[in-house]
């Protein structure tokens, strides 16, 4: 080959040869800083989650004034509250609105309890038989709660979380800063990405890695009627701006009185026939027998009652239809009485206008409440 043909044709392999040196370097270089870029990216993440600002955030306070611990020994709790991600549930076991959270709550403690959720039950009571550690323990059975609950009796832990509601659940984060408040029902899809965003939160803070699923639980929530009677206080002591009680002779603090039922009669009143004691939180029978009639307006009909006793139920003057009859009354149309707790007695699937007797042939039986839905 001629040397003036060679000359150029050794220049340009060297130039090729440079350009593709040239361009592995540079390309290792971006794929460094690209590295380099994403951990950055991924250290930045772990920062803003340990740099989150909780100046604005309150701490949960300490359980206090707790009289009996359920599912739990008093000095395993604490240990288990520490570096967990804690939902407390502020709860009573015959509210109707409490008892219908409940599945949604013991779904999440099986889905979430072995990820870092601890979830505690504060069963704060509204009547006295509520209080009783053997009738809570049987509810927490019926319910099929396993977490911890515990007893606040003189709702001291109540207090503490400023509480005025029945159910009101909070959400603390595992260093204790309360970041969800949500009262009553409902809500369920967002308490639950808060708890999945907690426990990812819980996880980044720890190092370690952590997978939650993606969906969330999902069970048919209850339907609120939008006209339905309020809920009707027996007590004297519940009463004070909602007086409900139709008979004339009205509340008389603890007097045994016998009422007596007016012809005319508004609907969300009631009425009684027969001779009961007035209580400061329920009506108890003293006369061998007594009728309760309330013209009402929903879909549901439960009531908080103790005592033992059969109850006659019936709608409109008839022995309530079967179509109508609540979980707690048999087919006789009748409710046995045994324990303290909520019964249903009327389900309908939609909103209904009709006017509800119960007839009750056992002194001592004790009614504390209507609730509807």
């Amino acid at each position: 080959m001629k040397s003036e043909i060679k000359t150029p044709i050794i220049l340009g392999i060297i130039i090729v040869t440079a350009v593709i040196g040239l361009s592995l370097f540079l390309s290792s270089l971006d794929s460094k800083v690209l590295e380099s870029k994403n951990d950055s990216i991924q250290q930045n993440t772990v920062n803003d989650i340990t740099k989150i600002d909780k100046s604005g955030f309150k701490k949960a306070p300490k359980l206090v004034g707790i009289s009996e611990y359920i599912n739990i020994q008093p000095d395993k709790l604490q240990e288990k509250i520490d570096h967990s991600v804690v939902l407390y549930d502020i709860w009573t076991y015959s509210c109707i609105n409490c008892i219908r959270t409940l599945p949604f709550i013991t779904s999440w403690n099986e889905k979430y309890a072995d990820q870092g959720l601890l979830i505690i039950g504060i069963h704060s009571p509204e009547f006295e038989f509520e209080k009783d550690v053997t009738n809570v323990k049987n509810a927490v059975e019926k319910y099929g709660i396993t977490y911890p609950v515990v007893l606040d009796n003189d709702k001291e832990t109540w207090k503490a979380f400023g509480n005025n509601y029945w159910p009101r659940k909070y959400i603390a984060d595992s260093e204790g800063y309360i970041r969800y408040d949500h009262i009553g029902e409902g809500g369920y899809q967002e308490t639950e990405k808060i708890i999945q965003q907690l426990l990812k939160e819980r996880s980044d803070l720890m190092g370690t890695k952590l997978t939650l699923p993606e969906d969330t639980v999902q069970i048919k929530e209850f339907e609120h009627s939008w006209i339905r009677t309020p809920e009707l206080y027996f007590g004297y002591d519940f009463v004070t701006g909602r007086n409900q009680l139709g008979s004339p002779e009205g509340f008389q603090p603890n007097q045994d009185v016998t009422y007596s039922i007016p012809q005319s009669k508004q609907i969300h009143k009631f009425y009684l026939d027969g001779t009961w004691k007035n209580l400061e939180g329920s009506m108890k029978l003293v006369s061998n027998s007594g009728t309760i009639v309330l013209p009402y307006s929903g879909k549901e009909v439960n009531i908080v009652t103790a005592g033992d006793a059969n109850l006659k139920i019936k709608i409109d003057g008839k022995t309530i239809d079967p179509a109508f009859a609540g979980k707690d009354v048999d087919i006789n149309g009748q409710v046995r009485v045994q324990e303290p707790r909520l019964y249903n007695i009327v389900q309908t699937e939609t909103s209904e206008d009709h006017t509800l007797e119960i007839l009750v042939e056992s002194p001592g039986f004790e009614i504390f409440t209507f609730t509807f839905g």
